[in-house]
């Protein structure tokens, strides 16, 4: 039998290593809209996702990107969360380059989310939350795979319920130092800030299942709409359980650091 390349053993190990509890599932995926949600103190939140993007035209010979990232969230204190994420990618090329297909492990993430208040009924203002995120360049550049530099990105969220069943959510932020790149999706700068922008609206028309649309874009500091994302996506959640849900969407986007088109398969659970 052969054996794995040592990236993607490393990648299957980091999976293996998540042990599975329960809870109650409250994933925001897929739309990157971030929630105000937190993780319950002292529990752990797993999210494992795969995208399939086509890319602009500007990303010649690489024709498409393929994303499988893997979440876990850490409850430390009742608003306080402790996030790390890393995706392994896969880029494949037009036929005229060697070798077609380049796989690895991306930049790693690690983040805290902390929620500053929560929504009341009596009053008008939103569930409020920052977060703070670290990327560190773990990916290869040769390959594509990485940015080369360690990213600094904060971000507030603010979310509210416009009915019971149907909750808006905004997400504002700059990224001061780095790049937005994940592989050869999202703005790829030296250095400069990059101001990012989400909106989502999602709706529970079951116990069970949620659907919703979201639109999600940056732009570099000098404010180059060419060079920017502006990406759209709709989809939603199916939970099977209390404690696991299956995650979907289909997303379109323009501009260069956008993929044309994506599908979006996923699940989220609760430990």
């Amino acid at each position: 039998m052969s054996k794995l390349p040592r990236h993607v053993a490393r990648f299957v190990l980091l999976l293996c290593c998540v042990p599975l509890w329960s809870s109650t599932a409250n994933s925001q995926i897929p739309f990157y809209t971030d929630d105000a949600d937190t993780t319950a103190k002292g529990k752990f939140h797993l999210e494992i996702y795969n995208e399939h993007d086509w890319l602009q035209k500007s990303s010649y010979p690489t024709k498409r990107q393929n994303t499988l990232v893997v979440t876990v969230n850490y409850g430390v204190t009742t608003k306080l969360e402790w996030d790390v994420n890393a995706p392994l990618l896969t880029l494949i090329n037009s036929h005229v380059v060697d070798p077609a297909n380049v796989t690895g492990v991306g930049d790693t993430q690690f983040g805290l989310k902390y929620r500053l208040h929560d929504e009341r009924e009596v009053s008008r203002l939103p569930t409020l939350a920052v977060v703070f995120y670290v990327e560190v360049p773990t990916g290869n550049t040769q390959k594509q795979l990485g940015s080369g530099l360690t990213d600094f990105w904060l971000y507030g969220i603010a979310q509210k319920s416009v009915t019971k069943k149907t909750k808006i959510r905004l997400n504002g932020g700059i990224l001061f130092s780095g790049n937005s790149s994940t592989g050869l999706i999202g703005i790829r700068t030296e250095r400069g800030r990059i101001y990012t922008g989400n909106m989502s609206v999602a709706r529970d028309y079951s116990d069970r299942l949620t659907l919703g649309a979201e639109v999600f874009g940056a732009v570099p500091g000098n404010f180059k709409l060419n060079r920017g994302q502006l990406t759209t996506q709709v989809g939603g959640h199916y939970s099977l359980t209390d404690k696991f849900m299956l995650t979907f969407g289909i997303l379109g986007g323009r501009f260069s650091a956008s993929p044309r088109a994506g599908v979006h398969l996923g699940f989220a659970v609760d430990f």
